[in-house]
Protein backbone atom coordinates (compact mmCIF):
# COMPACT_ATOMS: atom_id res chain seq x y z
CA UNK A 1 0.00 0.00 0.00
CA UNK A 2 2.94 2.15 0.42
CA UNK A 3 3.76 2.81 -3.02
CA UNK A 4 -0.31 3.46 -3.36
CA UNK A 5 0.96 6.39 -1.35
CA UNK A 6 4.45 7.27 -2.40
CA UNK A 7 1.95 7.98 -5.95
CA UNK A 8 -0.80 9.91 -4.15
CA UNK A 9 1.90 12.38 -2.45
CA UNK A 10 3.55 12.53 -5.68
CA UNK A 11 0.41 13.25 -7.39
CA UNK A 12 -0.72 16.14 -4.96
CA UNK A 13 2.55 17.41 -5.13
CA UNK A 14 2.37 17.98 -8.90
CA UNK A 15 -1.36 18.87 -8.64
CA UNK A 16 -0.13 22.08 -6.03
CA UNK A 17 2.69 22.68 -9.02
CA UNK A 18 0.05 22.77 -11.46
CA UNK A 19 -2.31 25.14 -9.48
CA UNK A 20 0.99 27.15 -8.73
CA UNK A 21 1.57 27.85 -12.94
CA UNK A 22 -2.12 28.69 -13.24
CA UNK A 23 -1.79 31.24 -10.93
CA UNK A 24 1.47 32.85 -11.53
CA UNK A 25 0.42 32.82 -15.11
CA UNK A 26 -2.61 33.47 -15.08
CA UNK A 27 -3.68 34.88 -11.81
CA UNK A 28 -6.56 32.40 -11.53
CA UNK A 29 -7.12 29.02 -10.09
CA UNK A 30 -9.51 26.31 -9.49
CA UNK A 31 -11.58 26.84 -6.16
CA UNK A 32 -12.45 23.22 -5.77
CA UNK A 33 -8.14 22.55 -6.05
CA UNK A 34 -7.42 25.42 -4.13
CA UNK A 35 -9.68 24.68 -1.27
CA UNK A 36 -8.75 21.00 -1.08
CA UNK A 37 -4.87 21.36 -0.57
CA UNK A 38 -5.52 24.38 1.65
CA UNK A 39 -8.04 21.89 3.59
CA UNK A 40 -4.52 19.00 3.23
CA UNK A 41 -3.00 21.50 5.76
CA UNK A 42 -4.82 21.19 8.60
CA UNK A 43 -5.32 17.25 8.81
CA UNK A 44 -2.12 17.34 10.89
CA UNK A 45 -3.37 14.04 12.66
CA UNK A 46 -5.32 11.53 10.16
CA UNK A 47 -6.65 8.48 9.98
CA UNK A 48 -5.28 7.37 6.88
CA UNK A 49 -3.53 8.99 4.08
CA UNK A 50 -6.56 8.99 1.83
CA UNK A 51 -8.18 11.86 4.33
CA UNK A 52 -5.55 14.13 3.95
CA UNK A 53 -7.38 14.84 0.47
CA UNK A 54 -10.83 13.34 0.85
CA UNK A 55 -10.44 10.93 -1.56
CA UNK A 56 -8.08 9.70 -4.68
CA UNK A 57 -10.60 10.78 -6.88
CA UNK A 58 -9.80 14.40 -5.35
CA UNK A 59 -6.28 14.02 -7.27
CA UNK A 60 -7.27 12.60 -10.46
CA UNK A 61 -5.58 15.39 -12.17
CA UNK A 62 -2.30 14.84 -10.36
CA UNK A 63 -2.10 11.13 -10.84
CA UNK A 64 -2.48 11.99 -14.75
CA UNK A 65 0.40 14.79 -14.48
CA UNK A 66 2.96 12.16 -12.56
CA UNK A 67 2.10 9.64 -16.11
CA UNK A 68 2.86 12.45 -18.32
CA UNK A 69 5.62 13.33 -16.30
CA UNK A 70 7.34 10.11 -16.61
CA UNK A 71 6.36 9.16 -19.83
CA UNK A 72 6.89 11.82 -21.61
CA UNK A 73 11.11 11.80 -22.37
CA UNK A 74 11.54 15.15 -23.97
CA UNK A 75 7.81 16.79 -23.35
CA UNK A 76 8.58 17.13 -19.56
CA UNK A 77 7.57 20.20 -18.31
CA UNK A 78 10.85 21.33 -16.57
CA UNK A 79 9.05 24.08 -14.78
CA UNK A 80 6.93 21.09 -12.66
CA UNK A 81 10.01 19.17 -12.65
CA UNK A 82 11.70 21.88 -10.60
CA UNK A 83 8.77 22.39 -8.75
CA UNK A 84 8.39 19.07 -7.21
CA UNK A 85 12.48 18.95 -6.65
CA UNK A 86 12.32 22.25 -4.70
CA UNK A 87 9.25 20.74 -2.76
CA UNK A 88 11.19 17.39 -1.68
CA UNK A 89 14.39 19.20 -1.36
CA UNK A 90 12.63 22.27 1.35
CA UNK A 91 10.88 19.12 3.27
CA UNK A 92 14.04 17.31 3.93
CA UNK A 93 15.34 20.50 5.26
CA UNK A 94 12.42 21.60 7.65
CA UNK A 95 12.80 17.86 8.87
CA UNK A 96 16.34 18.12 10.07
CA UNK A 97 14.87 21.24 11.78
CA UNK A 98 12.76 20.11 15.01
CA UNK A 99 12.13 23.40 16.40
CA UNK A 100 11.11 24.58 13.27
CA UNK A 101 8.94 21.67 13.08
CA UNK A 102 7.44 22.29 16.14
CA UNK A 103 6.73 26.10 15.29
CA UNK A 104 5.23 24.84 12.37
CA UNK A 105 2.53 22.66 13.93
CA UNK A 106 1.55 25.80 16.64
CA UNK A 107 0.93 27.85 13.72
CA UNK A 108 -0.81 25.45 11.78
CA UNK A 109 -2.72 24.73 15.12
CA UNK A 110 -3.86 28.56 15.41
CA UNK A 111 -5.18 28.52 12.35
CA UNK A 112 -7.09 25.41 13.02
CA UNK A 113 -8.82 27.46 16.04
CA UNK A 114 -9.68 30.79 13.13
CA UNK A 115 -11.94 28.11 11.18
CA UNK A 116 -14.55 28.02 13.78
CA UNK A 117 -14.96 32.17 12.61
CA UNK A 118 -13.71 31.92 8.95
CA UNK A 119 -13.69 29.79 5.93
CA UNK A 120 -10.31 28.38 4.52
CA UNK A 121 -10.44 30.35 1.22
CA UNK A 122 -10.71 33.79 3.44
CA UNK A 123 -7.68 36.11 2.49
CA UNK A 124 -6.49 35.91 6.16
CA UNK A 125 -6.39 32.48 6.57
CA UNK A 126 -4.38 32.35 2.73
CA UNK A 127 -2.09 35.16 3.96
CA UNK A 128 -1.85 33.10 7.55
CA UNK A 129 -0.72 30.28 5.08
CA UNK A 130 2.09 32.48 3.17
CA UNK A 131 3.25 33.86 5.96
CA UNK A 132 3.92 30.23 7.76
CA UNK A 133 5.43 29.38 4.18
CA UNK A 134 8.21 32.40 3.86
CA UNK A 135 8.68 32.91 7.55
CA UNK A 136 9.30 28.91 8.34
CA UNK A 137 9.83 27.01 5.68
CA UNK A 138 11.33 29.09 2.73
CA UNK A 139 14.69 30.64 4.47
CA UNK A 140 15.71 26.56 5.62
CA UNK A 141 17.09 26.14 1.93
CA UNK A 142 17.16 27.21 -1.93
CA UNK A 143 13.99 29.16 -2.60
CA UNK A 144 11.65 27.80 -4.99
CA UNK A 145 11.79 30.51 -7.53
CA UNK A 146 8.26 30.74 -9.09
CA UNK A 147 7.55 31.50 -13.08
CA UNK A 148 5.14 33.86 -14.23
CA UNK A 149 4.18 36.96 -15.17
CA UNK A 150 5.44 39.62 -13.16
CA UNK A 151 2.79 42.42 -13.13
CA UNK A 152 0.77 39.29 -11.52
CA UNK A 153 4.01 38.55 -8.82
CA UNK A 154 4.00 41.93 -8.03
CA UNK A 155 -0.01 41.24 -6.35
CA UNK A 156 0.30 40.42 -2.23
CA UNK A 157 -3.16 38.40 -2.62
CA UNK A 158 -1.25 36.25 -5.97
CA UNK A 159 1.65 35.84 -3.95
CA UNK A 160 0.11 34.88 -0.80
CA UNK A 161 -2.05 32.09 -2.88
CA UNK A 162 1.03 30.72 -4.61
CA UNK A 163 2.92 30.45 -1.14
CA UNK A 164 -0.13 28.96 0.59
CA UNK A 165 -0.33 26.92 -2.38
CA UNK A 166 4.25 25.72 -1.72
CA UNK A 167 3.04 25.46 1.86
CA UNK A 168 0.50 22.35 0.95
CA UNK A 169 2.94 21.20 -1.66
CA UNK A 170 5.38 20.55 1.17
CA UNK A 171 2.34 19.17 3.26
CA UNK A 172 2.54 16.38 0.10
CA UNK A 173 6.19 16.05 0.15
CA UNK A 174 6.31 15.23 3.96
CA UNK A 175 3.53 12.12 3.35
CA UNK A 176 5.68 11.51 0.58
CA UNK A 177 9.10 10.65 3.05
CA UNK A 178 6.61 9.05 5.53
CA UNK A 179 5.54 6.71 2.92
CA UNK A 180 9.19 6.19 1.75
CA UNK A 181 9.49 8.05 -1.08
CA UNK A 182 13.08 8.75 -2.23
CA UNK A 183 14.10 10.07 -5.09
CA UNK A 184 15.92 7.30 -6.40
CA UNK A 185 12.39 6.26 -7.21
CA UNK A 186 12.02 8.55 -9.98
CA UNK A 187 14.73 6.53 -12.14
CA UNK A 188 14.71 2.89 -10.47
CA UNK A 189 11.04 2.67 -10.31
CA UNK A 190 9.68 4.55 -12.74
CA UNK A 191 7.55 2.28 -14.32
CA UNK A 192 6.06 1.10 -10.71
CA UNK A 193 5.30 4.66 -10.33
CA UNK A 194 3.60 4.92 -13.38
CA UNK A 195 1.84 1.83 -13.79
CA UNK A 196 -0.06 2.93 -10.01
CA UNK A 197 -1.11 6.35 -11.35
CA UNK A 198 -2.66 5.12 -13.95
CA UNK A 199 -4.57 2.49 -11.86
CA UNK A 200 -5.39 5.76 -9.78
CA UNK A 201 -7.83 7.76 -12.33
Amino acid sequence: MSMTYQVMALAAMCQVAKNVQKVAQYGQVNDHDFNLMLLSLIQTDPQSPEEIYGSFGNLREGFRLVVQQLESGQEKDVEMVKYVGGLIQLERALNAKPQQLALLASRLDDIKRRLNHFEINDETIIASFADIYAEIVSPLGQRIQVFGKPNLLEHKPIQNKIRALLLAGIRAAVLWRQMGGKRRHFFLAKGKIVTTAKSMY
